[in-house]
């Protein structure tokens, strides 16, 4: 549906996106993950033909996307922005009446997303009188309105309490379900973790890794174990194939070095204490990225 090939764009000296290659699937959720400044937005401006690659290709249904083909795509910049004077079911209608979406279904979704997010009473309210996070949800709701089959969400999370965030990674899974084929970007890897099929890890503009989730957790393997025993395991962190250990009230968990690391656990552990749980953890979306890029993204991430 969407590819995209070897990507590049530059701004002045600075090289936002590095010949970067993925396609997106009909159907799927596709995550462009990286730290902040890591280029998933230029790319999403670049899918939208909002600015234009220097060099590389975008088709959209195997041709370059048309302003016709705009309408079948719903787009959440990151840089959110609403008419303020407005109110909010007038500014849906609007949002909605560009898209060339029929008035009386467009009404129906309005009435029903509102309830979705609890904002029926400020349907009749100025967008200038909501929080910053009810104003968020407005604008979410204005970019599925006019029901398209493709939605590109840029960092759709940013700005929203948890509680909200949990709401819209459930919409976006009843969106996937619906057959609606959903892009977003995030540096927030737990979102990735959750709902997406697919992923595109970005640092620096460059492409890090690319593939299922699935894929990529059973190629970097594990190599954190978590452990319940009887007895003084004092020695874990000891041990030299042991980098780092943490001890919790009812268990140890113990992140390893080497590919026999596992192996040499369990037989020290036996000779000294009672081992009742010996168990591998498939590795974390976000630990694999530390692992690929270093300490950048942590440092991004906490900026």
């Amino acid at each position: 549906m969407i590819e995209v090939q070897n990507v590049t764009k530059s701004f002045e000296s600075i090289r936002a996106v590095d010949a970067i290659s993925f396609s997106v699937r009909p159907g799927e959720i596709f995550g462009l993950i990286g730290p902040n400044g890591a280029g998933k937005s230029t790319t999403i401006r670049m899918i939208m033909n909002i600015i234009a690659p220097d060099s590389g290709t975008i088709t959209f249904n195997g041709k370059p996307l048309s302003e016709p083909d705009k309408n079948l795509i719903g787009y959440l910049p990151e840089e959110r922005g609403l008419y303020k004077k407005m109110k909010v079911k007038d500014l849906l209608l609007f949002l909605a009446e560009i898209k060339e979406a029929d008035r009386k279904l467009t009404e129906e979704r309005i009435e029903s997303w509102l309830r979705r997010f609890d904002l029926e009473e400020w349907k009749n309210r100025k967008i200038e009188e909501l929080s910053k996070g009810m104003a968020q949800k407005v604008q979410f709701i204005g970019t599925i309105i006019h029901d398209p089959p493709v939605l590109l969400f840029d960092e759709p999370f940013s700005g929203l309490d948890p509680i909200s965030q949990n709401l819209l990674l459930e919409i976006f899974l009843e969106l996937k379900n619906a057959g609606k084929t959903i892009i977003f970007s995030t540096h927030i890897m737990d979102h990735a973790e959750r709902i997406c099929e697919r992923i595109l890890l970005i640092n620096k503009g460059k492409s890090v890794l690319s593939s299922s989730l699935s894929d990529i957790k059973s190629r970097f393997g594990t190599n954190t174990v978590q452990i319940e025993f009887d007895g003084d395991g004092s020695f874990i962190e000891k041990l030299p194939y042991v980098k780092r250990a943490r001890t919790f009230p009812r268990w140890t968990e113990a992140e390893l070095s080497g590919t026999d690391a596992a192996e040499l656990l369990y037989r020290d552990l036996a000779g000294k204490v009672r081992v009742r749980r010996f168990q591998l953890i498939e590795p974390s979306l976000h630990s694999i990225f530390v692992q690929l890029v270093g300490n950048t993204y942590e440092e991004a991430a906490n900026a």
